[in-house]
């Protein structure tokens, strides 16, 4: 079953309510980053057909442009992804089971996602930074730095991480 919900942190006070609005608010601003980031992709795609098909000239950078612009989208509009349900699960035995059985199979899928994301995340940051200290370049025709382009997988995959949390503080599983 595919389910997408939209969930209402203001039921919960204190700090933990702040945390999640927190999060909540800082994965829609990743969402809109990714949104601009895929349509950025997509009109250099169309200006690289015009160019090379319209006009018959070469391009140097749009493709590298577009792989890169298009993956960070993915990245970091994950954390919107998880935090309205719009992920896609199969959760035939857990519904089956309901109540407790099915809360705590959630909660342990999500630590698993947790845990995953914590270690992408901090690989990621390793990659960002031997990319930006080595003034690694991509190695294509156009040649840019390299860190820029890993960027959003270290800022998607940390957000990924503290909007997990957020979710297992909400503790609707």
């Amino acid at each position: 079953m595919v389910t997408s919900t939209t969930h209402h942190p203001a039921a919960r006070g204190g700090v933990i309510g702040s945390y999640i609005r927190l999060m909540d608010r800082l994965s829609r601003l990743f969402a809109y980053l990714a949104c601009a980031l895929f349509v950025a992709g997509v009109l250099v795609i169309c200006q690289m057909v015009f160019i090379r098909y319209l006009l018959g000239m070469s391009t140097s950078w749009q493709t590298e442009f577009t792989v890169f612009s298009v993956t960070g989208a993915m990245l970091m509009g994950s954390p919107y992804v998880l935090m309205t349900g719009g992920h896609v699960a199969i959760t035939i035995v857990p519904d089956a089971l309901g109540g407790i059985a099915r809360k705590a199979m959630r909660l342990v899928a999500s630590l698993f996602g947790l845990g995953f994301c914590a270690v992408l995340a901090y690989a990621s940051w390793v990659y960002v930074l031997e990319a930006l200290h080595g003034n690694w370049t991509t190695g294509s025709v156009w040649n840019p730095p390299l860190w820029p382009a890993l960027l959003p997988m270290a800022l998607g995959s940390s957000l990924l991480v503290l909007q997990y949390v957020a979710e297992i503080l909400r503790g609707e599983h």
